[in-house]
C-alpha cells in the first residue's frame, strides 16, 4: 500500500533520513518507532507532502505521493491542530469539506462518528470547552471522516484516559478490519504489542530492523521465563536445563538453556 523506498532528506548539517525503505501493507497496522530525534515525524511529513525529499521515492498503491494524494491519506499529528472557536460540528464539517466531502454528506458522517467515539453531545460545544482528551477524539474524527485508505497516527493515546484509550483502541482495530493501511507512530509499546502487526524502528535517521512484531519477537529472544508462585523459593532449585537468577518474594527469573518452557514448568509443577 505505502512503500518507501531509499528516502533521505537533510536539514542543514543535519541528516534526519538517511536512505530510508520501508512498506506498510494494505490491512495492515505498521508502527514507527523510535526515540525523539529520531527521524519519524519527519518521514511522516513526506508522506503526506509537507516536506519533499531530497532523494528517493514514495509510493501510494503503486502511484508516487503527490499533494494529489492526500484526499486517501487521514493524518493525526501529534500537536493539536483545531481551530478553538468553531464548534465540534463546524471543525469536522470543515476539515471533511477539504478532503471532497459535501456539507451534507460532511454532517452525516459527523453525526456517526461522533456516536461512535462516545460524544453525540459534543456537537455545539467550541473546541475551547473540550478537555485535551475530548479534543483528541474529535481531531482523530477529523482525520478519518472521509474513509482514508491510509491513516497516519502519531502518538494518538496522547491525553487519553484508560477508557478512552481502549475506545481508541477498538475503533483502530475496527478500520483495520475494514481495509484501513494504518501507519503508528508512538512511544507506548504496550500500545505496540496490542495493535501492530508490523514494526519499523528508526534511530538517528536509519531504519535498524523491519519486521512483524511475532518475527521481532524471535529474532531477539531472551529465553527468559519470568514466573509467579506462592510458598517457598526452594522448589526453584537445581532446575535441569535451566539457572535460576532470582526467586524471592513470589517472583522468579529462569534463564533457559537446554530444556524447553514446558519441561521448566512440568519440574516445577512436579514439586
Amino acid at each position: 500500500m505505502l512503500t518507501i523506498q531509499n528516502v533521505s532528506k537533510r536539514f542543514g548539517a543535519h541528516q534526519a533520513n538517511n536512505d530510508i525503505s520501508f512498506s506498510a501493507s494494505h490491512g495492515r497496522i505498521t508502527g514507527l518507532l523510535g526515540p525523539n530525534g529520531a527521524g519519524k515525524t519527519t518521514m511522516i511529513r513526506m508522506i503526506t507532502s509537507i516536506i519533499m525529499p531530497d532523494a528517493g521515492t514514495l509510493t501510494l498503491d503503486g502511484q508516487p505521493v503527490t499533494s494529489l494524494s492526500q484526499n486517501s491519506i487521514g493524518y493525526l499529528p501529534e500537536e493539536r491542530g483545531l481551530y478553538k472557536k468553531l464548534t465540534v460540528k463546524e471543525q469536522i464539517v470543515y476539515f471533511a469539506q477539504l478532503k471532497g466531502l459535501s456539507e451534507r454528506d460532511a454532517l452525516q458522517r459527523a453525526t456517526k462518528w461522533l456516536h461512535r467515539m462516545d460524544a453525540a453531545d459534543w456537537m455545539p460545544k467550541k473546541i475551547q470547552e473540550l478537555s485535551k482528551g475530548m479534543q483528541q477524539k474529535v481531531q482523530f474524527i477529523c482525520t478519518v471522516i472521509h474513509d482514508p485508505s491510509l491513516v497516519i497516527l502519531d502518538e494518538p493515546f496522547s491525553g487519553l484516559d484508560p477508557v478512552n484509550a481502549d475506545l481508541m483502541i477498538s475503533v483502530v482495530k475496527e478500520l483495520k478490519a475494514a481495509g484501513t493501511t494504518i501507519l503508528l507512530s508512538t512511544h507506548q509499546m504496550d500500545q505496540v504489542e496490542k495493535l501492530c502487526d508490523d514494526i519499523v524502528l528508526i534511530d538517528r535517521g536509519t531504519v535498524l530492523l523491519t519486521g512483524s512484531v511475532s518475527e521481532v519477537r524471535g529474532r531477539f529472544r531472551k529465553n527468559r521465563l519470568h514466573v509467579r508462585f506462592e510458598g517457598a523459593s526452594s522448589s526453584f532449585d537445581s532446575l535441569e536445563g535451566a539457572t535460576v537468577t532470582a526467586a524471592s518474594e513470589g517472583r522468579a527469573e529462569i534463564i533457559l538453556a537446554d530444556a524447553d518452557v514446558h519441561s521448566v514448568l512440568r519440574q516445577l509443577m512436579d514439586r
